[in-house]
């Protein structure tokens, strides 16, 4: 269980940063959990900055698309799924999505993107596989 450090309450030290649904699956916040993961780190924005209520900065925002955008494709997850796991509307997460979508357009955004998704469907099958 090593990628999915602190999944009951996703605590920070000064407590908890949003608050998962209580009909949000186990398997959908560690869905989540590797994702946010993955893109904090590539786009240099905090965890923090990904929840965070309203509009934010266009770095941010981009991040959180495409997080969004992760989870609905490798992860297949509804748009509604998504958007209670990132605290947003479905018609946003479709609007991320559109917005990432288009930025594909661009071939190094496209490469980037093609990496996460092969790394994450890679984790994604191996993870199954030990549970198999």
């Amino acid at each position: 269980m090593a990628y999915f450090p602190n999944v009951a309450g996703d605590a920070f030290p000064h407590g908890l940063l949003y608050e998962t649904p209580s009909y949000t699956s186990i398997y959908s916040i560690h869905i989540r959990q590797i994702v946010e993961h993955c893109v904090v780190s590539a786009f240099d924005v905090s965890r923090e900055a990904l929840y965070a209520p309203g509009r934010s900065h266009a770095k941010t925002a981009l991040a959180r698309q495409v997080a969004m955008y992760l989870t609905h494709v490798v992860f297949g997850l509804t748009l509604t799924e998504v958007g209670e796991l990132f605290q947003r509307d479905r018609t946003t997460v479709a609007h991320g999505c559109s917005v990432v979508e288009d930025l594909r357009d661009n071939p190094d955004m496209d490469r980037v993107l093609t990496i996460f998704e092969t790394a994450l469907a890679s984790l994604m099958h191996e993870k199954t596989q030990e549970n198999a």
